[in-house]
């Protein structure tokens, strides 16, 4: 290692491409870099990007000081359903909470609704003779004598890992640890999680599943992150490696491997900072960012300056009750497969192409086109500078697999075929992203569109144009945009007391107790994350909910304190955010705490950034053909490290990862903070323009 590694590395592996963003600390050179996935194993590729990095701007592995890591591998193994075989250890007649599950229909049109199997199956559901009340009181103490009979159906059963969620554990967990500590002693190499570590709140489903979902993840993650630090060792990079967690903060390779639920939005809730962070620097409070990579379409909403965090997620219709930033995601990427079903429709995702073999255009032995290889059909991309000329594309047979696996069953040559995948593509994002902001009573027309992600930006003016939104911002290096969220991330640990009392003044010295010991424990937790006082950051919220709701809303208790004065400004902040909402409030109805949160958030020591340029700033100015409603049309092709006035469309802008295509009406310019932003222009503009 180097005496003193200046190195940071912000890494954002997607399921096409790995993005590293590479901070030189001593100069504040920012600079970007971009490699295929290995999906065999992700930890390969990122090893093949740090030496791509390193050889190409000139520093040694050993002066990697910082890694900070985002991965799609828990996302992925759910999806994929490569899970570890687990048991799960419950109360007795608790046995089918996974399977019960909530009684609401999403499908409320269907005749025959689709369950899917619970993730444990019933013989590796077992039932434990216990009962603690809803107090924390024991009403039946665990027989010693059981518990040599369950360890040895653990190992009849061949447990790959365990799950322990026992009834109103998140109150009183003493026997949930008794039967950890009699396991770890019989069986220490075991992977174990306590639903009263990991999630200690009401609501036994929810609460079952998620701890089902981390323990089935933990062998999964744990066999990658031990990969991943064998192959790091073996390359010589002795720099900390953090992982990004769905909370948008970072955490310890030991944490993420004992709770690998926290990863699930790790990819995406970079995307979600870097929009934030973006929100702030332009002054635009209102922001919609949109994160269009090979695989998936993420979107983030940036409401008044702050993004939204829930307490509960979903991923794959499994619930999993942890703190995460609110992001919608659906399968549309650049590597989106299209296709034509029995009836004669034109479908565009959610399958994907990946990296292996990718969009037909890549030579890897796809024969499916994807959206890539439209844009490639339409003259948007120039094959020769894809990856900035690191990776050329095949245009023609991208053309003839569209010609053949669209045009041909549709009737339609080429172009009209690969101009109808991008036309359903875009509509399919536009009603992405109005959903996520109809669904909060949010006005398009109030926002701007922050694209981002390789794909994005040939994509994001018509999808603007759809919604309605009158600018689009692009933001530098907009290819890597999540890896630099990623880069400027924090540690942080999301701490929860869950007690169902009144809101009143009688309970404050409860409050009071419990804000202690969030505080200690948050305390506690950084400073085995060797983060130094001083640099130590604790905000804290509460869930209410008016007396007889089935529901809470979560609201940031800015000066947390047990006296009347501060209980009466949360409960006010309560009424204004539940009238806001939902257009009604009651000061005079009583009010529930349902559970108190704490955010412990460790500072990283931040440096002064500066981008170098990229590839393309000695490339000469062309014009080139792209398919423009039914016929070629000759447009300018302007290169972004070059642009320091104004253009209008149509035109397309190359750097060295992505392209972006303005449409015409739209003027783009050079803004603060290396962005381009494009606007509509009037119709007077755009005549006089042309005249």
């Amino acid at each position: 290692m180097s005496p003193d590694p200046f190195i940071r590395i912000g890494i954002d592996i997607g399921g096409t491409f790995t993005d590293l963003q590479i901070l030189d600390e001593r100069s504040g050179a920012l600079r970007s870099l971009k490699t295929p996935t290995t999906p065999e194993d992700p930890s390969i590729g990122l090893i093949t990007g740090l030496n791509e990095a390193a050889t190409r701007y000139g520093f040694a592995l050993t002066d990697i000081r910082l890694l900070l890591h985002g991965t799609t591998i828990a996302t992925n193994a759910v999806l994929e359903r490569r899970l570890a075989k687990g048991v799960l250890l419950t109360t007795a007649g608790f046995e089918d909470i996974l399977e019960i599950g909530r009684h609401s229909r999403k499908d409320i049109y269907g005749l025959k609704p689709h369950h899917d199997a619970p993730l444990i199956p019933r013989d590796r559901r077992l039932g434990v003779a216990e009962r603690i009340r809803g107090d924390g009181s024991v009403e039946r103490a665990i027989d010693p004598t059981s518990i040599a009979p369950l360890l040895e159906t653990l190992d009849a059963l061949g447990a790959e890992a365990v799950a322990i969620c026992l009834l109103n554990a998140h109150v009183n967990p003493a026997h949930e640890q008794a039967l950890a500590q009699a396991i770890r002693a019989a069986c220490p190499e075991l992977p174990l999680c306590l639903s009263s570590e990991l999630s200690p709140e009401i609501r036994e489903y929810e609460r079952s599943s998620t701890t089902a979902l981390n323990t089935l993840l933990m062998p999964v993650v744990g066999a990658y992150l031990a990969r991943l630090t064998g192959r790091l060792a073996e390359a010589g990079i002795t720099g900390r490696l953090l992982l990004v967690q769905s909370n948008s903060g970072v955490c310890s390779a030991e944490v993420a491997s004992r709770q690998p639920a926290r990863l699930l939005l790790s990819g995406p809730s970079g995307g979600a900072l870097a929009t934030l962070r973006m929100a702030e620097s332009l002054q635009r409070p209102n922001l919609l960012g949109v994160d269009m990579g090979g695989t998936s379409f993420d979107i983030c909403v940036v409401h008044e300056g702050s993004v939204t965090r829930m307490t509960q997620g979903e991923i794959d219709g499994l619930p999993v009750r942890l703190p995460m930033i609110e992001i919608r995601t659906i399968g549309s990427g650049g590597g989106s497969l299209a296709s034509v079903d029995d009836a004669g429709r034109l479908r565009v995702g959610p399958r994907s192409a990946g990296s292996r073999p990718g969009p037909v255009c890549y030579g890897r032995g796809g024969t499916e086109p994807a959206v890539t290889d439209a844009n490639i059909a339409l003259g948007r991309l120039d094959p020769r500078f894809f990856l900035g000329g690191a990776m050329p594309l095949d245009a023609p047979a991208a053309e003839a697999a569209i010609v053949s696996r669209i045009g041909a069953p549709l009737g339609l040559g080429a172009q009209q075929a690969a101009a109808g995948m991008l036309a359903v593509t875009d509509t399919n994002l536009a009603a992405a992203a109005r959903l996520s902001l109809f669904e909060k009573g949010l006005d398009p027309r109030e926002f701007s569109l922050l694209s981002f992600g390789g794909a994005g930006g040939l994509h994001a003016i018509p999808v603007a144009e759809e919604l309605g939104v009158p600018e689009v911002i692009f933001p530098a290096d907009a290819s890597t945009f999540s890896a630099f969220g990623i880069l400027h991330s924090d540690i942080m640990h999301d701490l929860t007391r869950s007690r169902v009392m009144p809101a009143i003044e009688d309970n404050l010295p409860r409050i009071a107790a419990f804000l202690q010991e969030l505080r200690e424990q948050g305390d506690a937790l950084l400073a085995a994350d060797g983060v130094p006082a001083s640099e130590r950051r604790f905000n804290v919220s509460a869930d209410l909910r008016y007396r007889g709701q089935a529901f809470e809303l979560v609201i940031p208790w800015e000066a947390p304190a047990a006296e009347p004065a501060a209980l009466s400004t949360l409960l006010a902040a309560f009424h204004a955010e539940h009238a806001r909402r939902f257009s009604y409030s009651n000061t005079a109805a009583p009010v529930e705490l349902v559970a108190l949160r704490l955010s412990a958030t460790g500072l990283l020591a931040r440096a002064r950034t500066r981008r170098a340029p990229g590839l393309g700033a000695d490339r000469k100015p062309e014009a080139r053909r792209i398919w423009l409603g039914d016929a070629w049309r000759e447009v300018p092709v302007h290169q972004r490290e070059q642009l320091t006035a104004p253009v209008s469309g149509p035109a397309l802008i190359e750097e060295e990862y992505t392209t972006i295509f303005l449409a015409e009406g739209w003027r783009c310019a050079p803004g603060p903070d290396h962005t381009l932003i494009a606007r509509r222009q009037s119709a007077g503009q755009t005549e006089a323009l042309a005249a």
